[in-house]
């Protein structure tokens, strides 16, 4: 289990996990799609496969996720998010990843626009739209993870 009092959240809010997505990991109900991806996002860079589940539709989650050491989650953009209509919602998102599986191995940007349903007072992930692109960033080009540091001296020492 990682500690949530002195981790930067993954997620990319500035905040301190146990103020952002930490408190959702721990049973806080998200308010909004959004918060859930965001949520959802910290909980795939944190391996906390339990949660993913927990917050995925009962009527298209998969049976397990497996752990994926060799995927490294390193930023998160929200493209859009519209204010919920209702009871559903969508969030457009790219999250870069850094994958180290030897046929795979390099930096890729998955891109997708997820799909929401609040039912029970909650929100679900239901489905996306996923499209994956490999990326070949150069040395001075800056870091993926968002640092604002050239990739060399960052994540690609």
């Amino acid at each position: 289990m990682t500690r949530t009092t002195d981790v930067s959240c993954p997620c990319g809010s500035d905040l301190m996990l146990n103020i952002c997505c930490g408190r959702y990991h721990q049973g806080a109900v998200a308010p909004d799609p959004e918060t859930l991806m965001r949520s959802r996002y910290s909980a795939f860079a944190l391996g906390l496969n339990d949660y993913l589940l927990a917050t995925w539709h009962p009527t298209t989650r998969p049976a397990d996720i497996g752990p994926d050491p060799d995927t490294e989650w390193k930023s998160l953009t929200i493209v859009s998010a519209e204010p919920p209509l209702e009871d559903s919602g969508y969030v457009h998102f790219k999250a870069h990843f850094y994958e180290r599986r030897r046929e795979q191995k390099g930096w890729h940007v998955l891109e997708e626009v997820s799909r929401f349903v609040r039912e029970r007072q909650r929100w679900w992930y239901i489905d996306g739209t996923p499209m994956l692109t490999r990326l070949k960033p150069r040395r001075n080009d800056p870091c993926l993870c968002g640092s604002g540091r050239k990739l060399k001296g960052c994540c690609g020492e």
